[in-house]
């Protein structure tokens, strides 16, 4: 299925590429979130008129993301789990957790954003996490996850 992009899309493309997709992937994700559009001649005349205001509202996307970036680069969080014996954790910090530590520290921070490739953190130490807040634009901070024995 061929589509038109309406914003950056990761791994697929940029703001008015047209490129082909699965038509599962554009009808259940792309199309509803307003990502993209049908490539069809009218929606193609349609983007390329308004292709200055997409690009303007792109740009105001990624200086957000940015400003953001520069706030939580660097920034030291922790969280105090019960652990048992050696630091291992009863249960796991996962994305929901660090979520609500940085909007402890007044930074807006989405759970979707926090890239967690390994998976939840079961052993208590220090971490770097990595934040996706932009197609273009990453951060990291320090994650201490403090074990804490009953």
């Amino acid at each position: 299925m061929e589509i038109i992009l309406l914003e950056t899309v990761d791994r697929l493309g940029k703001l008015g590429d047209m490129v082909n997709v699965r038509a599962g992937f554009a009808r259940n994700y792309l199309l509803p979130q307003g990502k993209a559009k049908l490539a069809t001649p009218e929606n193609v005349a349609e983007i390329e008129a308004r292709r200055a205001e997409l690009e303007k509202h792109e740009a105001e996307l990624l200086s957000a993301a940015q400003a953001r970036a520069e706030q939580l680069n660097g920034l030291e969080v922790s969280i105090t789990a019960k652990s048992g014996g050696e630091g291992k954790l009863f249960g796991s910090v996962t994305n929901a957790n660090i979520t609500e530590a940085i909007r402890e520290k007044g930074i807006e921070c989405e759970k979707s954003e926090i890239r967690m490739p390994e998976g939840p953190i079961r052993i208590a130490g220090e971490y770097d996490i990595d934040l996706h807040l932009h197609a273009d634009v990453n951060a990291t901070i320090k994650l201490t996850v403090i074990g804490e024995e009953d």
